[in-house]
């Protein structure tokens, strides 16, 4: 046990060091870092167009009032379509960006007895929640994970190592590890968007590839109003229109993670 963990630790350093040096070779900032896995390169995948979307803080709003099992299920489809997600036969090791569950699962400590009917069947979307304080970047030895000036976290899975350190310090299970080869579970490659290898872990990006070149992210774009992105670091956005006008919530917000993800109720 001893040698395997003094092993892991002198793989994990020379990892850092080593790609560290070649970030510096290659002038590329963590922002520009993304696997291309010989497809889409990184600059492609993520470089800024002139009509780009930029803002000081993403976020984004649910309306739980707009939700059904149908428009769930073409965010879903939209997100997995764009992302290269696979669809795999062992649910076991199912890679999740955006999926829906019941409320009492995602807000366990804002159930009570009188729950209204409404909210007990419904399908509630979670995806990762882009936390203003997020402990996985914290937790990750390679800065694999790390987090914009926008506040999108991102992944780089060229630095990824498999740890899943990142897994163990998400309190919303918004990750998920590819414990098998991704790429031949794949329907319909997108080609404009990387494949993952077996053994990284993936989540949500807010599209930030789709942000790059001036479009809104594809589950928004599917969700026909439930679902609303903008600058929570804007008083006059969308967003922060409608958490001044409506109630809101948002998932275990007393750990101090500072989500970006709110729900109306």
């Amino acid at each position: 046990m001893e040698n395997n963990r003094r092993s892991f630790l002198k793989f994990a350093g020379v990892s850092v060091l080593g790609l560290g040096s070649l970030s510096l070779l290659d002038g590329l900032t963590s922002e520009d870092v993304i696997a291309s896995s010989g497809q889409a390169s990184a600059e492609a995948t993520y470089k800024k167009t002139a009509n780009a979307l930029t803002a000081k803080r993403w976020g984004m709003v649910v309306d739980t009032k707009k939700l059904s099992g149908r428009i769930c299920h073409k965010m879903e489809k939209a997100c997995r379509e764009a992302h290269n997600i696979p669809e795999l036969e062992n649910k076991k090791h199912e890679i999740k960006w955006i999926w829906e569950a019941h409320y009492n699962h995602v807000f366990p400590g804002k159930t009570d007895e009188f729950l209204v009917e409404r909210l007990k069947e419904l399908p509630i979307p979670v995806l990762c929640n882009h936390c203003a304080n997020p402990p996985c970047v914290q937790a990750c030895p390679t800065q694999a994970t790390f987090q914009r000036e926008d506040g999108i976290v991102m992944m780089d899975f060229h630095r990824c190592i498999g740890c899943r350190f990142c897994m163990a310090a998400c309190p919303y299970g918004s990750r998920s590890f590819n414990f098998e080869d991704p790429r031949s579970a794949i329907a319909h490659e997108n080609k404009e968007f990387p494949t993952r290898m077996k053994g990284v872990v993936e989540k949500c990006n807010f599209c930030a590839e789709r942000l790059a070149v001036g479009k809104q992210p594809a589950c928004v774009e599917a969700s026909k109003g439930a679902l609303v992105f903008g600058d929570l670091g804007d008083p006059q956005s969308e967003v922060r229109q409608l958490l001044k006008e409506n109630y809101a919530i948002r998932r275990k917000q007393n750990l101090g993670t500072n989500p970006s993800v709110y729900y109306i109720v």
